[in-house]
């Protein structure tokens, strides 16, 4: 990372919003690079015993990181205790015991190395949510909630994995998957949310929207895949790279515009995930015909065949051999349930 003045874009915001948490920036986090963000750099630069001018290089951004991910490392030296850690990262004892069950407070071993959450969210709702944002994010989750478990149902046609969060132990097993169409990114933002808070309240014995997660936990595995279409999102929000090896393919499909932060739903084969299940592919591929869409393009456009693209081959192959009571998928174009596909009655 390398940013400064006049900087934009998804990493200043990432920037912005940790600097917030920590108290240096009171600005909106609009991803610019503006004179309250150099201040605010400056600030935690002078505090940091590093040279104040406002550049986030690799020795800034070295400084930054723990606090990005939400955690650091601490090795226990003499004299410690768990209050003593406690403040001195601005922690809480209860939350480094959630991310060190093995660790016990009245028998602190010297030189062990232990993981301290920091006293705030990992999870940011104000900034646009990369595929980078989501690695860290699971990175942070899995730090300070040991418990949460990670799994993969595939890769992207970019070679992104598409990373999933199991949460519960319970014979029940419930699949969550989101962003499918890459313009409603924001539901992998609603669905890592709904993973923190539903992690927190297990931690900590607390109910959510009325459920007693402990006893839920123990009844139900909720299986989460908060971003299906991790391409398609790159597309969205960092713009075509000169590096993507579909990149003069992707500027057609797009009607010749290099932009794709308006109207791109697709993958980076220019495929609708969305469209390309087999069910009522035929159907879906006519009506789209009846639009003029009959090729590659920034939306319904189902692909050549039912699951032609990795994506959503991962997706099917993981639910088809799991078992799942229910199926879920968060889209963004209103707040309303579809249920009962084609009046097909669920077993």
């Amino acid at each position: 990372m390398n940013l400064r003045f006049y900087s934009q874009g998804t990493d200043v915001m990432l920037l912005q919003a940790t600097l917030a948490k920590l108290g240096y920036y009171t600005g909106d986090v609009d991803g610019l690079y503006g004179f309250e963000t150099f201040s605010a750099v400056k600030k935690f630069q002078s505090d940091n015993s590093l040279t104040p001018d406002g550049i986030v290089g690799p020795k800034t951004y070295a400084a930054l990181e723990p606090y990005i991910y939400g955690f650091t490392y601490h090795t226990i030296k003499q004299g410690d205790t768990l209050y003593k850690i406690a403040v001195q990262y601005n922690s809480t004892i209860k939350s480094i015991q959630i991310a060190n069950p093995a660790v016990k407070a009245d028998n602190l071993q010297v030189g062990a190395e232990i993981i301290v959450p920091f006293n705030y969210d990992v999870v940011d709702t104000n900034i646009n949510y990369t595929y980078k944002i989501l690695q860290i994010d699971v990175s942070g989750l899995t730090a300070r909630y040991p418990f949460l478990e990670v799994f993969t149902v595939g890769k992207s046609v970019l070679g992104r994995d598409l990373i999933g969060l199991k949460l519960g132990i319970g014979e029940k097993k419930v699949f969550y998957a989101a962003a499918h169409h890459s313009l409603e990114w924001i539901t992998s933002v609603v669905m890592m949310k709904f993973v923190e808070d539903y992690a927190d309240a297990y931690a900590n014995g607390k109910t959510l929207s009325g459920f007693d997660i402990r006893k839920l936990f123990t009844e139900v595995s909720i299986y989460i895949v908060p971003m299906v279409n991790p391409d398609g999102i790159e597309l969205v929000l960092n713009g075509l790279s000169p590096s993507n090896p579909n990149y003069n393919n992707l500027i057609k499909y797009n009607n010749g515009s290099t932009d794709f932060s308006k109207n791109w739903e697709a993958n980076n084969n220019g495929v609708d995930l969305n469209h390309n299940y087999d069910a009522s592919w035929e159907e879906a591929k006519q009506a789209s015909a009846a639009l003029g869409i009959t090729s590659p393009g920034p939306t319904r456009w189902g692909g050549d065949y039912p699951f032609s693209e990795p994506e959503t081959k991962g997706v099917s192959s993981y639910v088809d051999t799991s078992n799942f009571q229910l199926v879920l998928s968060y889209n963004s174009h209103g707040e309303v349930i579809f249920y009962n596909y084609l009046n097909i009655d669920v077993p």
